[in-house]
């Protein structure tokens, strides 16, 4: 495993897909971390992403004090831990898992090892939307991938293991991994990518 920085105006490709995603903070010297299915793209330059938080998770608690949160692309293989990490409304989740963490230079914000992909994000305080509907968007600051399954801004699942690929959660313990890709001849309309 290698990761690699991603170009910030292709962040929008780690979520594209529509995975779940886990989301970390940090506020003090108190780190959590949760699972979200309910993440999106939301624009390019500068880019931001939004995520849907309920009011009695702790981890929105870090992120509305410290301004800062990650959104980590889980793999396959993750999937129990991603599992757990939905389940818990626990503020000591990551000590309780044994989650591994670590952080990136210059972001003090801890991102989960093991991950397909990390995007620390500077939250945009929309009081109305956080409040009414849980809605928090962030702007993304920093961004990376694993090159074993992206890599020039592209995601490589053709060529990547089964533990490796990303995850969307259905209900019920449900996941599926993403699946084989289907690639179209070039379009007029659609930009050389």
């Amino acid at each position: 495993m290698s990761i690699k920085a991603v170009n910030l105006q292709k962040s929008y490709r780690l979520l594209n897909h529509g995975p779940t995603v886990m989301v970390s903070a940090k506020h003090g010297n108190v780190i959590n971390a949760m699972s979200v299915a309910w993440a999106c793209a939301l624009d390019f330059a500068p880019p931001k992403l939004t995520v849907v938080i309920d009011k009695g998770a702790f981890t929105r608690h870090l992120i509305e004090n410290s301004g800062y949160f990650a959104v980590q692309v889980p793999t396959a293989k993750q999937a129990s831990l991603v599992l757990d990490m939905g389940l818990s409304r626990h503020q000591n989740a990551l000590k309780m898992q044994k989650v591994p963490v670590f952080y990136q230079e210059g972001f003090d914000v801890p991102l989960i090892e093991g991950c397909a992909a990390w995007l620390v994000c500077k939250l945009i305080s929309e009081p109305h939307n956080q409040q009414i509907y849980d809605l928090f968007i962030g702007e993304v600051i920093g961004a990376w991938a694993d090159d074993q399954v992206f890599k020039d801004g592209h995601w490589l699942f053709d060529e990547a293991t089964d533990d490796m690929k990303t995850l969307h959660y259905i209900a019920g313990g449900q996941f599926y991994k993403i699946g084989e890709g289907l690639k179209l001849q070039h379009h007029p309309y659609v930009a050389n990518e």
